[in-house]
């Protein structure tokens, strides 16, 4: 007898349903598990015999063969085995009703039959819900991420005997419909405030145009005068995370994190040092899971000191600024992760950090002019806004500043973001992302502010691609005087935030 339960399959961000087959036939005792599996499927036969031995399930003494199709796709997951386990009880008779068509099973078993949490759930509820699925069996480990999928029909389960009483209708697991919780969200709180840092008015009005938009930002100074503060300080004022955004995110650090049953709702702050290596940066790895920039998917990627980064890392980031996605290629196939970040960049001035300032240089010109080219034409053109971090007076340090809150920024940068959702017609498309298409269609600008930006595009020899991101950044300055139109202040203002290439001539 040939029975079949339906799966699903992990691959990257993305997920592949799995038909479980079961044929018990005579001859020797035996489990044999076929579809390309690797050593963790293979071995779940172990945790069945066990799962079985506890739960005083019958295991049938005959050659049971197990396929997972389609064969031709890898598999590496534990979350087969109920999947697995039910094809068995099914084949040998033990459970006579089928799952419906539309259901799924999901669940690694323990040696005492108990049903272990998963990774990814996310992303396999996302997955199996879009291919017509609405019924899920999971393990109760998962219930909390799982909730938040709307529009799905959740079964908790904690054993495989819960199970089996469930399929044979002696004791029923009351199902849980998805999407109806309300989460509890605790109230972010932030290490920085905006109010904290003293002076650096021009870095702070960068920030904020650069949290309005979603803009890229660099931020150039001598060691010690507060990018690393200002940058994270940046959290404390973009706009909370809503439900479709905490899905995703949430999701990605399923698959990475030790910690996958964990929900996150504070946007992402990831930070890597320069000395990580690509793969845990980008992406990748022998079974591919997300990297430092998709960890960073709709929340903040700080690269610290930018220019001291390997150049294939610096250069590997011109897909995820340009196309919000990072694809990661190896020989088993290709997979895309989700990269819609901010990059927060910061730089001093010259390797010692002092070149151009009020303190010695002790760096030789040629090598002022290699740290300088470490960020390379394609990538200076991808970053929207550039600010100088410059010394601020001691005597100001331990003065009562009253500075601006973070609280009353973030006001107005959802206020922002508000006006781009109404008029994009999503929320997660702010004016960063926009298409040059969107551009000519949602940024209007008057004749003297479009005879100064191209007299501004000849004088500074603007690239097509930095002069229409001049025009993002000058339709989010709009955005935030609550200008329909793009005048000339906004261009102006937003010229200024430019990278200029500087000399690095020095007299010794």
């Amino acid at each position: 007898m040939s029975t079949r339960v339906r799966s699903i399959l992990d691959a990257g961000n993305q997920a592949v349903a799995v038909d479980v087959e079961c044929n018990i036939t005579n001859g020797l005792p035996s489990i044999v598990i076929v579809g390309f599996a690797s050593k963790a499927v293979d071995e779940s036969k172990e945790r069945i015999r066990s799962a079985f031995q506890s739960a005083n399930l019958s295991l049938p003494r005959k050659r049971i063969t197990i396929n997972l199709a389609p064969a031709d796709l890898p598999k590496d997951s534990t979350t087969f085995d109920v999947s697995i386990a039910l094809s068995i009880l099914m084949a040998s008779g033990q459970v006579t009703k089928s799952p419906d068509i539309d259901t799924q099973f999901i669940g690694e078993l323990s040696l005492n039959g108990d049903v272990r949490g998963v990774r990814g759930i996310i992303g396999k509820l996302l997955a199996g819900r879009s291919r017509g699925f609405k019924q899920f069996y999971i393990p109760i480990d998962n219930m909390d991420q799982a909730m938040l999928v709307p529009g799905i029909t959740i079964y908790p389960l904690t054993n495989i005997k819960q199970l089996y009483l469930h399929m044979t209708s002696t004791t029923l697991i009351t199902p849980a419909q998805s999407g109806n919780n309300i989460i509890d969200l605790p109230k972010a709180s932030y290490t920085y405030d905006f109010s904290d840092i003293v002076g650096q008015e021009r870095a702070k009005r960068a920030l904020e145009i650069a949290a309005a938009g979603g803009h890229n930002i660099l931020m150039n100074g001598p060691p010690g005068t507060g990018k690393s503060m200002l940058a994270k300080a940046l959290p404390s004022i973009l706009p909370p995370m809503d439900k479709e955004e905490m899905l995703e995110v949430t999701h990605l650090n399923s698959l990475s994190d030790k910690n996958y049953e964990k929900i996150i709702i504070n946007r992402p702050f990831r930070s890597p040092h320069h000395s990580a290596s690509p793969t845990s940066i980008l992406g990748g790895g022998q079974n591919p899971r997300p990297g430092e920039i998709s960890l960073a998917h709709h929340g903040i990627l700080l690269f610290d000191e930018f220019p001291e980064f390997g150049k294939s890392i610096i250069e590997a980031l011109r897909q995820p600024l340009e196309d919000r996605v990072i694809s990661v290629a190896r020989a088993k196939g290709s997979i895309t992760f989700p990269a819609n970040f901010m990059l927060v960049a910061t730089s001093n001035p010259c390797p010692c950090g002092y070149y151009g300032t009020g303190k010695e240089c002790v760096c030789l010109p040629h090598e002022v002019d290699k740290y300088k080219r470490k960020l390379s034409g394609p990538i200076t053109d991808r970053i929207d806004l550039y600010t100088d971090v410059n010394q601020i007076e001691h005597k100001s340090l331990l003065k009562n500043y009253e500075g601006e809150k973070s609280q009353d920024i973030q006001k107005r940068v959802i206020k922002v973001r508000n006006l781009q959702r109404e008029r994009y017609g999503t929320p997660l498309l702010t004016n960063s992302g926009l298409s040059n298409r969107m551009i000519k269609k949602h940024i209007k600008l008057d004749q003297s502010a479009i005879d100064l930006l191209n007299q501004a595009a000849e004088r500074l020899d603007l690239s097509p691609r930095s002069y229409m991101r001049t025009l993002k950044v000058s339709r989010t300055i709009a955005d935030i005087d609550d200008s329909p139109q793009v005048e000339v202040g906004h261009i102006s203002e937003s010229l200024q935030y430019r990278h200029q290439a500087k000399s690095t001539t020095k007299i010794i």
